[in-house]
């Protein structure tokens, strides 16, 4: 019984102790926050172009100061025609991942965020030739393609900014880079458009979208500020140059001492 509570006490006063060191060096308050983001370029440009619908949002959980988890989830309608075919596509997407905020937490104090984010996506779609025509030499032949659903996997980074201009709203903006990893209709016929992706055609799609934030701070933590160490170059020198006088006064004191005798 006495062992334990030596025990306890022994845990108790380390624990203080560790706790009056955290608390003598400098921290800030960082609050975590819940966001809810929405994606508003794609609303913009269906209301010019009635061919292209997409629209899409995420939500991100900060794990700390600078990582958080990020679910984006979004729906495609894409409709293209020309003198000899028309095309029809849509279907939903996720993208899951972090993003990682690439400020110190002195600079961004849970308001703002610069860095990159790392996605992997999946998209289920279905794509559609309702009408194709082709010119040869037996006339003109007229088909078309029935419904075909297939899934596409890809891979993304985005780098971008948000910055809270309100109190829990933010806006912000991301450049993104996107790898197909698998196209889902083989070669032969290439999707013109994957929902979440872009253009089927190519390997490589890049985009770029406009978020505005709901932020929704849900725990504080305190951030260690870790402190620059700069070398003192300045006492450095002035030492060495009361090192160097004093070695030249105590020679010239040594010559004089040799002279009176």
């Amino acid at each position: 019984m006495l062992k334990t509570s030596a025990y306890s006490i022994s845990l108790l006063f380390l624990l203080n102790f560790i706790s009056i060191q955290v608390q003598a060096q400098d921290t800030i308050p960082i609050p975590l926050k819940i966001k809810a983001g929405l994606e508003v370029s794609g609303p913009a440009i269906y209301y010019s172009d009635k061919n292209i619908l997409n629209e899409e949002g995420y939500i991100s959980v900060d794990l700390d100061e600078r990582r958080s988890a990020v679910l984006a989830a979004g729906y495609l309608n894409f409709k293209y025609s020309q003198y000899n075919y028309s095309y029809l596509t849509h279907g939903s997407f996720v993208r899951i991942g972090v993003d990682y905020n690439l400020l110190k937490a002195d600079k961004s104090q849970g308001k703002y965020w610069a860095g990159i984010g790392l996605r992997y996506g999946l998209s289920r779609f279905s794509t559609q030739v309702p009408f194709f025509q082709t010119t040869d030499y037996w006339g003109i032949t007229t088909s078309s393609i029935p419904l075909k659903t297939s899934w596409a996997h890809f891979i993304e980074a985005c780098p971008g900014i948000r910055a809270e201009i309100f109190s829990h709203f933010s806006i912000g903006w991301s450049i993104s880079l996107r790898m197909l990893l698998y196209s889902g209709t083989g070669k032969d016929l290439k999707a013109i458009y994957i929902p979440g992706f872009g253009n089927g055609t190519k390997t490589i799609a890049p985009g770029l979208n406009y978020y505005i934030v709901w932020n929704i701070p849900y725990k504080k933590i305190n951030v260690i500020l870790k402190k620059e160490v700069k070398e003192d170059t300045e006492d450095n020198t002035d030492t060495d140059t009361n090192n160097t006088n004093s070695t030249n006064t105590s020679g010239n004191r040594q010559q004089g001492s040799g002279i009176r005798q």
